[in-house]
């Protein structure tokens, strides 16, 4: 039991500041003896709470960007439905095969993202707009962007958030601290939802002890790793980033 609630502490605060907590409490869980499904069910639920104290602890960055979030959320909602509904139904080896390719391509777009940013800034400034303003095509870009990584958060949520946070490094000239603000929001969104769609259609696959556990160790440090992650400079949280998922790489690709 404390081990289960030290790795909800973990993965709320990774959650928080990167987006791959999953990665920590799946495994421990699994471990633990518990079955693949119970385990990623669980843990959905779980995380949940370290979702709102995240969120919470980045409610300054998240201001201004509702022009965003307003389409954002919905493909959030749809997708997280969808996935939720693809865990139920579908292999767990169907996705874990796409997996490793998601991240990497993520995770390159976390690297190149200062790049692209600064192409999208210097045509804006060419044509006289502020880059702060989003055309319709790369809106649109990034509501389908959005919606694809909640499909995949809905189903195993482990690297959604590097996921999103590479989509939208690389869409939106905008810092890396107000990305991740977003970031944290929209996987919460993913994660209700998901939670929400495993009480009412596989209640008794539920481990709520596990849940619970995690729920408590998740809330503290989704907190933590909130307060002190918006803290660090654009460099040090895409170096946190591209570190940890390079790891969750390794565990993907080994276990």
């Amino acid at each position: 039991m404390v081990l289960i609630m030290l790795a909800g502490v973990g993965a709320g605060a990774i959650n928080s500041l990167v987006g791959s907590g999953t990665l920590i409490t799946f495994p421990v869980l699994v471990t633990m003896g518990f079955a693949p499904v119970t385990a990623t069910i669980s843990n959905a639920i779980g995380l949940v709470a370290g979702g709102v104290s995240g969120t919470w602890a980045y409610r300054r960055e998240l201001r201004g960007q509702w022009s965003r979030l307003r389409w954002q959320i919905p493909g959030s909602l749809v997708g997280a439905m969808l996935g939720a509904y693809l865990l139920l139904h579908l292999p767990e080896s169907v996705f874990n095969r796409v997996v490793p390719v998601l991240l990497v391509g993520a995770l390159v777009l976390v690297l190149v993202g200062p790049k692209i940013q600064a192409l999208v800034q210097a045509r804006a400034a060419r044509a006289g707009q502020s880059p702060d303003q989003l055309s319709t095509g790369r809106m649109a870009a990034l509501t389908i962007g959005t919606f694809a990584v909640a499909v995949y958060g809905g189903y195993f949520t482990a690297a959604q958030g590097i996921l999103l946070m590479g989509v939208m490094g690389a869409l939106l000239p905008d810092s890396m601290q107000r990305v991740n603000a977003a970031k944290v929001l929209l996987t919460l969104v993913v994660n209700v939802v998901a939670a929400l769609a495993y009480i009412g259609t596989a209640f008794d696959r539920i481990s709520w002890l596990a849940a619970g556990l995690i729920a408590v160790g998740s809330l503290i440090g989704g907190y933590l790793g909130g307060h002190y992650g918006r803290r660090l400079s654009p460099n040090a949280l895409r170096a946190v980033i591209l570190v940890v998922g390079l790891i969750g790489l390794y565990r993907l690709l080994t276990v």
